[in-house]
Order: structure tokens, then C-alpha cells, then sequence
């Protein structure tokens, strides 16, 4: 694959660091023309190869990222990207942290404040062991499964920053 080109959604485009460092192209030895064909009662042979002549790879260097070298070295401003990653992966298990704080800490209050709801009962158990016993589990697998889920794009578009 020629390395002039990058690939961004399935489309080729030219690489700009390659055209800002004035990339020639390797020079290509031409092939003599083909004798001319023989009989049919001969196999036909393949044309010869054509050797390419590549320049040393190591003389080329390769564009570094900014982003990276700027996380690489601590600057102040990869720091402020990474502390930015962090507040955005806090304020996200805060938020479901109060959630769940709020949802089964109401329980107990409602039981509290309603006597009657905490004595209802479904298929012979009370209500109030149902919600404090069983409900928890579910909702915070949920919970977990979520803020996983929320985590990993707030990851996902940190690298895409950096990548980009």
C-alpha cells in the first residue's frame, strides 16, 4: 500500500505531513518493451518484474502528535486534558451515586411516613421486604452496567482527541 495515503472512512486522502516535508517520490527503473508474442504452441511467459527503488525508511520521520507529546512531557495543558477526563469520569459517578442514594434511600422514609404502605403485602411477603431485600440488587447491577457504559465513551473521546 503506498504510504502517501491515509485511509478516513474508507476514503484515501493525501497525507498532509508527507506533503509539508516535500516528499519525492522514489524513482522507478523502467522495464524494456516486451518481445513480440510467440506462437500459441509456446506457454506464454510472464513479463519480467519491475524492481522499485524505495528511499531508506529511516530517513523519513514520522509526524508526532501533538496531543501526545503534550501528555508524554506533563505539559500544563495535557494535564489539563487529563484532569478534565478525571472531573468528567467524577461528576458521572456522583450523579448516579446520588441517584441511587436518592431512590433507595426514599424507601425507608416511605415506609416511615406511610405505615400502611409498609404493611401491603404480594404473595404473602411484606412489601417493604421485597423493596429493601430484592430491589437493591437489580438497580445497582443497572447502575454499575450504566456508569461502565458512560465511562467508556468519556474514554472513547478523550483517545479521539488525542488521535485527532
Amino acid at each position: 500500500m503506498n504510504e502517501d495515503f491515509r485511509f478516513a472512512g474508507g476514503f484515501g486522502e493525501r497525507d498532509p505531513a508527507l506533503q509539508k516535508s516535500g516528499h519525492v517520490p522514489a524513482p522507478v527503473e523502467s522495464i524494456p518493451p516486451a518481445p513480440p508474442a510467440e506462437p500459441a504452441s509456446q506457454p506464454a511467459k510472464p513479463p519480467k518484474r519491475q524492481r522499485v527503488v524505495l528511499a531508506d525508511p529511516r530517513s523519513r520521520s514520522r509526524p508526532v502528535l501533538r496531543a501526545r507529546v503534550e501528555l508524554e512531557e506533563q505539559t500544563s495543558w495535557g494535564e489539563a486534558l487529563i484532569k478534565d477526563l478525571v472531573k468528567r469520569q467524577l461528576r458521572t459517578a456522583v450523579l448516579l451515586g446520588l441517584v441511587m442514594l436518592v431512590l433507595l434511600g426514599s424507601l425507608p422514609l416511605a415506609f416511615y411516613f406511610s405505615p400502611t404502605f409498609a404493611q401491603l403485602k404480594v404473595i404473602g411477603i411484606p412489601l417493604a421486604w421485597l423493596l429493601l431485600g430484592v430491589l437493591p440488587f437489580p438497580l445497582l447491577l443497572v447502575a454499575g452496567l450504566v456508569h461502565n457504559r458512560l465511562a467508556e465513551a468519556h474514554e472513547r473521546e478523550f483517545v479521539d482527541l488525542i488521535d485527532n
